[in-house]
């Protein structure tokens, strides 16, 4: 059997240490060759509110196939060096190494990030690579595939590589079964971007609520930033400065994400050909959409739907 070891010391976050065991520990039926999963560390670890005792030394995850580095809980906190150097040993034995969130640091410490693509959650992706200037970080993609060498975002995202795994063992469709059991997208590709802040809600509180939702009532429409200011009754200039200070964004860029997200709620949940989907959300063509779709989101709109609506026929291409 193929075997799966969690390398574990210092305190962890147990939402990780629980999906790996989660996904990795529970074959779905009719599947007699799965996973023999280990949790292998020097001793007791702090998992949360909990205490972990290891079943098996740290050095044995050096027999493993696959090594899966869980979250830190506390990157800042001094890194276990053993725990370092028994992931080099494992990846120097020919291990696939894999982390989970703020695992990666463990990787980077290990040497095993130097030259290579690599992300961790969003919120220490300067963290990591500060402390590990040879690793080249992308703080806009889910997770990375390395070949050998493989890391994660935060917490959904470490349910995506984890089924990215399962994906290159078993196929897709072992891996769309595990993930209807766990009522989770079957697969999302791994350069789709990272969500890193909370969309300003259409109807809040704030000085553009009534806009926002005036504009997201008519994507379909060539709307400039002229027609946003005269509904507002403003000035262009002064629109501008209200949406940098409420979004973040100017408001053609708000326009164009929520084009982007309007897409994929569409592709999400209906059949709708690309070329209608550009029409419906304002975008014009589906060259346009699908050249933004891609900036925005990461991945080709059909392949953003074949990940959410993977039973459902593709006519088109990307």
């Amino acid at each position: 059997m193929h075997t799966v070891a969690v390398a574990t010391a210092g305190h962890l976050l147990h939402f990780e240490l629980g999906i790996a065991y989660e996904i990795f520990g529970n074959p779905p039926l009719g599947v007699d060759e799965w996973y023999d999963v280990r949790l292998c560390g020097p001793g007791p670890v702090q998992v949360g509110p909990f205490v972990v005792e290891p079943t098996e030394p740290l050095d044995a995850i050096a027999r493993a196939d696959t090594v899966l580095v869980p979250a830190l809980a506390d990157v800042d906190e001094p890194m276990p060096a053993e725990l370092a150097e028994a992931v080099r040993a494992a990846y120097e034995a020919g291990a696939r190494i894999a982390s989970l969130c703020t695992g990666a640091f463990v990787l980077g410490a290990a040497g095993l990030l130097d030259g290579r693509r690599a992300t961790t959650h969003w919120a220490h992706a300067d963290a990591l690579s500060a402390r590990y200037p040879e690793a080249v970080v992308d703080p806009d993609v889910l997770y990375t595939d390395n070949g050998n060498v493989l890391t994660a975002a935060g917490k959904a995202a470490a349910v995506d590589l984890c089924l990215h795994l399962i994906h290159l063992d078993h196929g897709a469709t072992i891996a769309n079964t595990v993930a209807r059991r766990l009522v989770v997208p079957p697969h999302r590709a791994g350069g789709q971007a990272q969500f890193v802040a909370t969309p300003v809600q259409v109807n809040g509180d704030h000085s553009l609520a009534q806009l926002l939702a005036w504009a997201q009532e008519r994507l379909d429409q060539p709307l400039t930033v002229t027609d946003l200011a005269k509904r507002a009754s403003t000035s262009p200039r002064h629109l501008g400065r209200q949406f940098r200070s409420v979004t973040g964004q100017t408001p053609l860029q708000w326009l164009l994400t929520q084009r982007v997200r309007r897409a994929q709620q569409l592709l999400e949940s209906t059949d709708t050909s690309i070329e209608k989907i550009a029409t419906t959300t304002g975008l014009g063509t589906a060259t346009t959409l699908r050249r933004h779709f891609q900036r925005v989101v990461g991945v080709p709109p059909n392949t953003y739907r074949r990940s959410f609506r993977s039973a459902s026929p593709q006519p088109e291409t990307d």
